[in-house]
């Protein structure tokens, strides 16, 4: 698997992947409030971001050259560096359970520490998502807070969670 710069493109595949209504918060919290989601709704939500250079979006390939996953890592304080956040963390529902979303955390969690200067990452999950819990706890983020989230379609918990690097 190897990460690559988002392109234009990629942002049909990433809607693609998004099956339901109740996916679509588990993926994008309040950010989007649209289903059925498109490409052109994706690229007009990071556009603006990716212009501030603040925002990195990234697309997960597998050996043969597939889409297998996306995320972002974005600075979520305008002058704090040490700090980083994932989110937008999707993996193509064929491809789930073989690994590939633990594969691709880590090789985020590599680039922040050769690219760039945080110390420390963190994102959020919510608790209706035990699958992806237990694979960002696997690549070594902590619970270090939860809050709770008022949704379109429901509040629920989100659990926020953290990764110290070295």
């Amino acid at each position: 698997m190897i990460l690559k710069a988002y392109e234009k493109k990629d942002a049909a595949t990433i809607a693609g992947w998004i099956k339901s209504e109740d996916e679509l918060y588990r993926w994008s919290a309040d950010r989007f409030n649209k289903y059925p989601l498109n490409g052109e709704d994706i690229e007009a939500n990071y556009e603006p971001q990716i212009i501030s250079g603040r925002f990195i979006p990234l697309m997960a390939e597998d050996d043969t050259g597939n889409a297998v996953g996306h995320l972002i890592i974005r600075y979520p304080k305008e002058n704090d560096d040490s700090s980083v956040r994932f989110g937008f963390v999707i993996v193509d529902p064929s491809c789930r359970g073989k690994g590939y979303g633990k594969e691709m955390l880590l090789l985020a969690i590599q680039y922040v520490k050769e690219h760039l200067t945080a110390t420390r990452i963190d994102l959020g999950v919510f608790e209706n998502n035990d699958r992806a819990k237990h694979c960002y706890e696997a690549v070594g983020f902590r619970e270090y807070n939860q809050r709770k989230c008022e949704m379109p379609i429901g509040v629920w918990e989100c659990i926020d969670m953290e990764l110290f690097l070295k």
